[in-house]
C-alpha cells in the first residue's frame, strides 16, 4: 500500500515538470491520510488543486475514505469504478495524477517497524496513479429544527473532494519492503492515464521500473503524521 509519501520539489519545478500552475504550495515530507494534498484532475489538467487524501464515493452514507485502490480491480469495486470510469454528474468524480518525490514503507527489523523511504534514482518527482470524487454529507437543518423542533430551512452542507492513489504488484526494490506499491506513471502515459478510455487505462497501473528507484531508511519519527521537517527524509546512514 501506499500509506505516506512526500512532495518537497520546489513549485517552480514542479510546474516546469506538469506544465500546470502550482498556486498555493507547501512542501511536505510526511503528507498523510486525511490531509488535503495536491493533485491534478481531468477536470482541469493546467491547474493543481487540493483534495483530502482518503476517496468517499458520492453514494457513501459516512465519511470513510479510502486511501488505496487496487489496480487489479479499480474498474469493478463499486467505491472506485465510478471515479475510474469518470463521471460528470452533480457529484464528478474520474482519474487525477497525484504529485510526489517519494513515497515510505516499513519493515519489521528484529521486531522493530523501520520506515524506508522510496524514490527515483536522481530524487526526480514523478506522478502516482490516482481517482478523485466528490461527495456531500447529508442535509442538516437550521434554526429550531436542529433541535428538534420546527421546520427550518436546510443547510446545504459543502462538497468535499477526495482522492485515493492506485497500487499494483510491487517491482524489485519495493519488494523487498511490502507486497504492494503505488503505480508510478511514466512521463509518457500521464496525459494518457488522465484522458484514456477506461480499457486502455487499465493497460498502465504496471509496476515502474526497479532499475529506476531506489530506498534508504529514515527516522522512526516519519510514523508519526504530525511530525513534518526535511530530518524525514535524510537517510538514516548518511548515505544515499
Amino acid at each position: 500500500m501506499c500509506g505516506r509519501y512526500s512532495l518537497f520539489t520546489p513549485p517552480e519545478e514542479l510546474e516546469n515538470r506538469f506544465d500546470v500552475t502550482v498556486g498555493t504550495y507547501e512542501p511536505r515530507y510526511n503528507a498523510a491520510p486525511g490531509q488535503s494534498l495536491p493533485v491534478i484532475t481531468d477536470r482541469n489538467e493546467t491547474i493543481v488543486t487540493r483534495m483530502e487524501w482518503g476517496l468517499v464515493p458520492s453514494w457513501a452514507d459516512e465519511r470513510d475514505g479510502q486511501i488505496n485502490a487496487r489496480g487489479e480491480t479499480v474498474h469493478e469495486k463499486p467505491t472506485f469504478r465510478e471515479a475510474f470510469a469518470g463521471s460528470e454528474g452533480d457529484l464528478a468524480a474520474g482519474r487525477c495524477l497525484v504529485p510526489a518525490d517519494g513515497f515510505y514503507e516499513w519493515v519489521d527489523e528484529g521486531g522493530t517497524s523501520q520506515p524506508y523511504r522510496v524514490r527515483l534514482t536522481g530524487d526526480r518527482p514523478f506522478a502516482m496513479a490516482g481517482l478523485w470524487s466528490q461527495w456531500r454529507p447529508e442535509t442538516t437543518q437550521t434554526g429550531l429544527s436542529a433541535f428538534g423542533g420546527g421546520d427550518g430551512p436546510a443547510a446545504e452542507p459543502d462538497i468535499v473532494e477526495t482522492f485515493t492513489v492506485v497500487t499494483t504488484e510491487p517491482n524489485s526494490v519495493v519488494g523487498d519492503l511490502h507486497h504492494r506499491m503505488a503505480v508510478i506513471l511514466p512521463p509518457e502515459n500521464e496525459q494518457r492515464w488522465l484522458s484514456a478510455d477506461p480499457g486502455e487505462a487499465r493497460d498502465l497501473l504496471d509496476p515502474y521500473p526497479g532499475a529506476e528507484m531506489e530506498a534508504y531508511p529514515v527516522s522512526p519519527a516519519v510514523g508519526d503524521p504530525a511530525n513534518d521537517s526535511p530530518a524525514l527524509v535524510e537517510p538514516l546512514d548518511g548515505g544515499a
